[in-house]
This record gives C-alpha cells, sequence and structure tokens, in this order.
C-alpha cells in the first residue's frame, strides 16, 4: 500500500476483551507506535456469553489507555468490516499466540479480505512474556482466587474478583 506524508495510516484491533488482559494491553501498546491511530473494538456479540458487558469492557479500556493520544475505544456489534469501512480504516491487527491462534486467525482473514479485499490483516505474535494468557483461563483462575495480578492490569484484576464474589 503507497501512503503519501499527507494520509495518516488507521488501524484496528477488534476482540471481545473479557477481561482486557496484559496481553491486549502489549498488543494495543505496540501497535500504537506504528499506527497514526488505533480503534480498539469491543465486539458486542450476543451469541458469546460475556462475564463483563460491552459497556464495562469499553469503561476499563478507556481508563487503562487515557494516556494514548492516538487510540480510541468504541463497541461495534455488527461486522467488523462494516466498522472499517464506516472508520476508513485499511488495517486490522490480530495477536497470536500459537500456531492454533494462527490458523483460527488466517480462516477469519481470509473470509475478511473476500468481504472487504482492501482491509491488510496483519498478525502480531504475542510477546513472550504474556504467551498464556486467555482471557477464559484467566476468568477461570479467578473464579477459583487464584492470583491474577501478573495477568491482567490492576484495574481489571480488582473488577474480575468483585464480579466474581457477585457470582458466588
Amino acid at each position: 500500500m503507497y501512503r503519501n506524508n499527507a494520509s495518516s495510516l488507521k488501524a484496528m484491533l477488534p476482540g471481545t476483551f473479557d477481561p482486557p488482559t496484559n496481553g491486549h494491553m502489549n498488543l494495543i501498546e505496540r501497535s500504537a507506535k506504528i499506527f497514526d491511530s488505533i480503534a480498539v473494538v469491543v465486539a458486542d456479540n450476543i451469541s458469546k456469553k460475556c462475564l463483563f458487558t460491552a459497556d464495562e469492557r469499553l469503561s476499563m479500556l478507556k481508563e487503562l489507555l487515557k494516556e494514548y493520544d492516538n487510540v480510541e475505544v468504541v463497541v461495534w456489534n455488527g461486522l467488523i468490516v462494516d466498522f472499517a469501512k464506516q472508520h476508513n480504516i485499511s488495517v486490522m491487527i490480530r495477536g497470536v499466540r500459537a500456531l492454533v491462534d494462527f490458523g483460527y486467525e488466517f480462516e477469519l482473514a481470509m473470509t475478511n479480505k473476500q468481504l472487504l479485499p482492501e482491509l491488510e490483516v496483519m498478525f502480531m505474535p504475542t510477546d513472550p512474556k504474556f504467551f498464556v494468557l486467555r482471557s477464559s483461563a484467566i476468568k477461570e483462575m479467578a473464579a477459583f482466587g487464584a492470583d491474577i495480578s501478573k495477568m491482567v492490569p490492576e484495574l481489571v484484576a480488582q473488577k474480575l474478583v468483585g464480579r466474581m464474589k457477585m457470582l458466588t
């Protein structure tokens, strides 16, 4: 893709973020250094059962990312390619931890390319220190009272512990 100095390169990093993890934060921080602007797109997918509402996830991410001038956090409940079209975004960033992630993400990328051929998908490998962080595993550990402080930002850890107390 050719880019002149007058244009800006916009990217998006979509996900469920239930809850936001240190791995998510690492991907967002690294992406914010590369692109002129990043849209962190919180999926509001009715077919997924989330621990936190879309608005709660939005609120956590906005607080966690408030220091980044080039990062915007939004909720979206439609096709991600439609978000890209409406916001003139040309790059979607997807984090991958292992070969299993890559297989799934590659198939998803090919589907999105069929829907919006001009959308480029970049796969960003996770930082090795966040290699095993999965939101589902973190929620399960939190439910059993495990120390999750090294896996999620402090704000998220507090919200997770509070939510687990409400559920028991």
